[in-house]
């Protein structure tokens, strides 16, 4: 060290050495730090397992039990079943006749939910404050209101007497809860008209979160509406679009209130029947509440199934990004 004092490069020397040795140095780690999170969880974690795990361990419980009308009231003991219950479920063809009209029925829900709350969200962003503010106004009306009162609702629009959706479509007294279908497509309305309001607010959000340098360019360009929705927003919007899908998913498949309200218990001869209203006929209309909770059982397996695939998306998603 030229020019430098022998004392002063020796301390400099000295202090070199000391700040190489605490960079190699690794801070310890707080002993606390692990258990805090969990510390603020305990309260959570104890309200979702009172709310969540008991009736859930109740629900498998008694679906290997024999639990009849004969054991609520104390009249006979309960003996275990095993897996009788399921194998006495899965062999009848009611189920799965069942169970593929609610896969088919949860299907068209979240696709019609998604195209009309997608459309409305570009929509919002294409119109004026006053305009967008009423169409806000509306969906949030349609999404707070109770299901029991928007099918009740529903059912007398559509009334084959006094409703103003057959005269406005001059079909008479055509009754749309009578076909299997018909039925089907009007609970289709209402759920949809009752869900699209949560993925129109998500997704223009999230159109709302996208630069407009990014929307202009690709308008310059010569795209189209379509193609910038498609090659452009929907790209960008995926993980907000993969929480709506699976949300709606989940909600469209254990739907109960619409089907039981609108076509009178499952519809005619049971033609309009989904799991969720199935299970309620096996368990408290039939008195057989093991096959009502192996029904049961086997929903949440699906929806924990749902679930698994919308995390391991999710996780996909931020390796990704």
């Amino acid at each position: 060290m030229t020019g430098v004092p022998n004392g002063v490069g020796g301390a400099v020397r000295g202090r070199v050495r000391v700040r190489g040795g605490l960079s190699r140095r690794s801070p310890r780690p707080y002993r606390g730090a692990s258990s805090t999170p969990w510390i603020y969880l305990a309260p959570a974690l104890v309200v979702l397992g009172g709310l969540l795990v008991y009736p859930v361990y109740q629900l498998g419980l008694i679906s290997f039990l024999e639990y009849t009308q004969a054991q609520v009231s104390g009249g006979e003991p309960t003996t275990f079943q095993g897996f009788g219950n399921y194998a006495e479920l899965f062999g009848d063809g009611e189920f799965w006749r069942v169970l593929l009209a609610t896969v088919v029925f949860a299907a068209a829900c979240v696709v019609s939910t998604l195209a009309v709350g997608c459309a409305l969200a570009v929509l919002l962003t294409r119109v004026r404050a006053v305009p967008r503010l009423a169409l806000m106004l509306a969906g949030l009306g349609a999404w707070a209101t109770p299901a029991v009162t928007g099918s009740t609702v529903w059912l007398l629009l559509f009334d084959p007497d006094f409703g103003p959706v057959n005269r406005m479509l001059g079909l008479g007294d055509h009754s749309w809860t009578y076909g299997r279908y018909s039925a089907f497509l009007l609970v289709l309305l209402e759920v949809v008209w009752c869900s699209f309001p949560f993925v129109m607010v998500t997704v223009y959000a999230g159109i709302r979160s996208v630069p407009s340098e990014v929307l202009e360019a690709a308008a310059l360009d010569g795209a189209s509406q379509w193609r910038i929705w498609r090659s452009v927003l929907a790209p960008m919007l995926r993980p907000i679009l993969v929480v709506v899908t699976i949300q709606s998913v989940i909600w469209d498949f254990k739907v109960f209130t619409q089907i039981y309200v609108m076509t009178n218990g499952g519809g005619i001869a049971g033609q309009n029947l989904v799991l969720n209203v199935y299970a309620y006929q096996k368990a408290f209309a039939s008195s057989q509440y093991s096959l009502g909770s192996a029904i049961g059982v086997v929903m949440l397996l699906i929806l924990l199934a749902v679930t698994l695939v919308y995390l391991r998306l999710l996780r996909r998603q931020g390796e990704e990004l």
